[in-house]
C-alpha cells in the first residue's frame, strides 16, 4: 500500500514538473555592450493562460521570481536585474494582496562588467512559480550558464 501511493506521488511530482517546463521556456543570450561590458538575458517564453510572478511581488503571496548569480571573480554585476514586459497587477483575495506578474514573455536583463581580458561566463539559477487562474504549480529552479562573447 504505501509502496503504491510513493509510486502516485512520483508520477505526480513527474507530471507537474514536466507540465511546468512545457508551460515556461527559458533561453540565455549576451550581448556585448562595449570593451569589457556585457548585457545578459534570461528569456521567458510563457503559454497562454499562464503566467509568472514579478521579482517585485510583496511578501505573503506567491512565490515571486528571483534570480541568483553564482559568484564569479572574474565579473562584477553592474546596477540591478530589470524586468522587461508588460508587467500585470491583480488583486489576488487567497493571498489579500495585489500581485505583479508576467503573461507571454518577459526578459530579466541584468548588465556585467568582466574584469581583465580572460574569457568567462555568468552562471546561476532563476526560480519561478507559473500559475493560472485556477491553480499554481510548484516553484522551479532553472540553472543557467551564459558565455560572455
Amino acid at each position: 500500500m504505501i509502496r503504491s501511493l510513493l509510486v502516485i506521488c512520483a508520477l505526480l511530482v513527474g507530471t507537474a514538473t514536466f507540465a511546468q517546463s512545457d508551460i515556461v521556456q527559458w533561453t540565455f543570450q549576451s550581448k556585448k555592450l562595449g570593451e569589457k561590458k556585457y548585457e545578459v538575458k534570461l528569456i521567458a517564453v510563457v503559454k497562454n493562460p499562464w503566467h509568472i510572478y514579478s521579482t517585485t511581488t510583496p511578501d505573503g503571496g506567491p512565490v515571486p521570481t528571483k534570480v541568483s548569480f553564482t559568484k564569479n571573480p572574474l565579473t562584477s554585476l553592474d546596477g540591478n536585474l530589470k524586468e522587461v514586459g508588460k508587467l500585470e497587477s491583480h488583486f489576488e483575495e487567497v493571498f489579500d494582496l495585489e500581485t505583479k506578474y508576467f503573461n507571454n514573455k518577459v526578459e530579466f536583463v541584468q548588465v556585467v562588467n568582466v574584469k581583465g581580458n580572460a574569457k568567462t561566463s555568468v552562471a546561476g539559477t532563476v526560480e519561478f512559480m507559473a500559475c493560472n487562474d485556477k491553480e499554481c504549480l510548484p516553484p522551479k529552479e532553472v540553472p543557467f550558464s551564459i558565455a560572455l562573447k
